[in-house]
């Protein structure tokens, strides 16, 4: 007699503990787009972070949201305690070319030594905030806060409107603002020290109703 087949997974979060909820919805929602980010503290210096818990909300108005965890000891981030002290930040994406620079600015450096020179990034001067941008990113999005929502004390959510946009030559075409994605090469996260190359695509033409009727030869 075959063996049953194995249950589907039947999980209630509440019993989770947060390592196990970690797992997995960092292991399950992916790919993850990185959000390499910069910000500027009172004292004038800069920070560079790598985050996956990003993405686009919006684009009327133009929105950015980024999750954003407290330090193992409860205390916040250089990043979350720059964002919220001065309302600016900018969004570098990370492509292949940048995903070692990237992985260096995760790097817990102790406060005299900086992330962005280890990893042999560039500044380059923003046009509309003050933190600046990474040279070397393909595409990075300047953003001012607008809206901080404190969830607990371990975990903010950012929502940054986007006030203006950089792109490395090629990446976007001039006049139609399409994307070529083998110039652009960006790089997901998936779980653990794992991430993911985005070459291959394919398509699937979203129909109207008339059209997904007359595909399957009028019934429906």
């Amino acid at each position: 007699m075959p063996a049953a087949p194995p249950a589907p997974l039947d999980l209630a979060f509440a019993d989770l503990d947060v390592g196990t909820r970690y797992k997995l919805m960092s292991g399950l929602v992916i790919p993850r787009p990185i959000a390499l980010v910069t910000s500027v503290g009172r004292d004038g210096v800069t920070n560079a972070a790598p985050f996956s818990y990003f993405n686009v909300f919006s684009e009327d108005p133009p929105l950015v949201v980024l999750g954003l965890q407290a330090r193992a000891d409860g205390g916040p981030k250089d990043t979350a305690r720059n964002i919220r002290a001065t309302g600016e930040f900018v969004v570098n994406l990370v492509d292949e070319a940048l995903a070692e620079g990237m992985n260096v600015c995760a790097v817990d450096f102790p406060p005299e030594e900086g992330e962005i020179d280890a990893a042999g990034l560039t500044l380059a001067p923003s046009s509309s905030v003050a933190p600046a941008r990474i040279e070397e990113a393909p595409v990075a999005f300047e953003c001012k806060v607008n809206v901080v929502l404190a969830f607990n004390a371990k975990r903010d959510l950012v929502v940054g409107e986007v006030l203006h946009v950089h792109a490395r030559p090629g990446i976007v075409e001039p006049g139609t603002f399409r994307v070529d994605t083998d110039a652009y090469r960006p790089i997901g996260r998936f779980f653990g020290n794992f991430y993911s190359y985005q070459r291959e695509l394919f398509q699937l033409k979203r129909e109207t109703h008339a059209e997904w009727r007359e595909r399957r030869g009028g019934e429906g």
